[in-house]
């Protein structure tokens, strides 16, 4: 149960940043609009981190991914504005509280290699984060 409560802390941290971009959120119908930027999301969740041994807690551990999706022959500097933002947004450090649990960033968010994708030049952002999770 843990995971969907760590997506929407992220979720809700990324709805807090200006300007605001359309969302395409994991498994929900989404028609880009032609000439319009948006930003696709992915939660990457990783092995848990049982390191504790004999405890009620473990770490909840993975990558929160924002995939920048911008028009072709824009040229990248819109592009890299805004993942300058989401790395200012989600730097190392930030913290997000939801339903109890405290995520945390691990890393400064690393900025990935452009590439095309259909009529799009995609960013892809990768967030580490981390959540402690206790268990009854």
């Amino acid at each position: 149960m843990s995971i969907p409560i760590v997506r929407a802390a992220l979720e809700k941290r990324l709805a807090l940043l200006t300007p605001a971009l359309v969302t395409a959120f994991e498994n929900v119908t989404f028609a880009p609009v032609a000439g319009v930027p948006y930003q696709r999301l992915n939660l990457l969740p990783n092995t848990p981190d049982n390191s504790i041994m004999g405890s009620a807690v473990y770490f909840e551990r993975g990558i929160f991914q924002i995939s920048l999706m911008y028009p072709l022959g824009t040229g990248p500097g819109t592009a890299d504005t805004q993942a300058q933002l989401l790395r200012a947004h989600f730097k190392r450090g930030t913290s997000m509280v939801e339903a109890g649990i405290t995520v945390n960033i691990k890393d400064t968010p690393k900025v990935s290699p452009a590439f095309i994708d259909g009529d799009r030049y995609a960013v892809p952002i990768s967030m580490s984060f981390q959540a402690q999770i206790e268990t009854p």
